[in-house]
């Protein structure tokens, strides 16, 4: 495993990162695919026994379960700072005032809730979930860096919004005074490119790590491109993804099969591989269900694909409109 600075900040993260909206109990929220706690657990040990320290989740996921989940596993196979805890905020948690959003009494109440779920007195990364137009960026930077100085997070991250709101935030925070993003997690693959136009050399500019979100497309670049899972089957979310340019986005995924055949190695090595060979990003985030995902995630950092390979992935690519915001 190789281990990286996220962006131009001290703190080291694992080259992968475990996103872990798969684990939560399936009764709780709207991911009613995710794996329950008994069937989770062993894909946390095994990330930790591949040398992936790094973990994302969300106060969301599955209603608050997979902090519950993943901070109970991580409080059992290893030692608290021998890991990195990313979460985020921003979706609803309770009815009401105050139950979502990016407002201070939001943050203040929903940081204190991840870190009792978690059990731990500080995330590592506590991350916007997505932009909000409710809330004056200055009130939201201000309450994140009070978070930060509290000791309740040590970084700061966001996550899917256009450049200019990116660097609204991020100079918004230089002229208060206040702590700025690290980190930009963004929904980023072979069939979604569009982060390369604005965002991608914003965050090189600024020394901005890139942890990007569905580096796999949903698992569409894993398998024949008709092909279905429980998942792709029930997660609504994830069928808006995918609906666009679908001529173009099966070109893709015939070129990432017909080069993983030639290779003699799994679609997803291939897939992760062209993702971590960008030069904005840090860590791809990727999800696992099945261990061999956790195998092939960890194998795709030994697969350097050759100039001509990339160009073979890249070409069939058309413009996007923009998805996941």
């Amino acid at each position: 495993m190789d281990y990286k600075r996220l962006g131009n900040s001290g703190l080291e993260i694992s080259a992968i990162t475990l996103g872990c909206m798969s684990y939560g109990e399936p009764s709780r929220g709207n991911h009613e695919w995710s794996l329950p706690e008994e069937q989770s657990r062993p894909f946390i040990r095994r990330a930790l026994e591949l040398g992936i320290t790094t973990f994302d989740t969300a106060n969301v996921y599955s209603a608050g379960s997979s902090e519950e989940i993943v901070g109970r596993a991580l409080n059992e196979f290893a030692k608290r700072d021998e890991v990195v805890i990313a979460t985020k905020v921003h979706g609803r948690m309770r009815p009401g005032p105050n139950g979502a959003g990016l407002s201070r009494a939001a943050i203040m109440h929903e940081i204190d809730a991840s870190l009792r779920r978690l059990g731990t007195d500080y995330v590592d990364l506590y991350q916007i979930h997505r932009w909000s137009d409710l809330t004056p960026i200055e009130e939201t930077m201000e309450a994140l860096h009070d978070v930060v100085k509290a000791g309740k997070a040590r970084y700061i991250g966001a996550s899917s919004m256009f450049a200019w709101q990116f660097a609204q935030a991020q100079y918004t925070a230089d002229l208060g005074g206040w702590t700025r993003f690290v980190s930009m997690q963004d929904h980023y693959n072979l069939v979604n490119r569009e982060e390369e136009r604005e965002m991608h050399p914003f965050c090189r500019d600024q020394g901005v790590g890139v942890l990007p979100w569905s580096p796999l497309a949903r698992g569409r670049l894993t398998r024949d491109w008709d092909a279905t899972t429980n998942r792709s089957q029930t997660d609504e979310f994830g069928s808006t993804l995918y609906a666009q340019a679908e001529d173009a986005d099966r070109r893709v995924a015939e070129a990432v099969a017909s080069i993983a055949a030639e290779r003699g190695v799994p679609r997803a090595q291939v897939a992760l591989a062209w993702v971590a060979q960008q030069e904005a990003v840090t860590s791809p985030i990727v999800g696992a269900t099945k261990l061999s995902h956790l195998e092939d995630a960890v194998a795709s950092l030994e697969l350097e694909l050759t100039e001509a390979e990339l160009q073979r992935l890249e070409a069939p690519y058309v413009p996007h409109a923009v998805a996941g915001f």
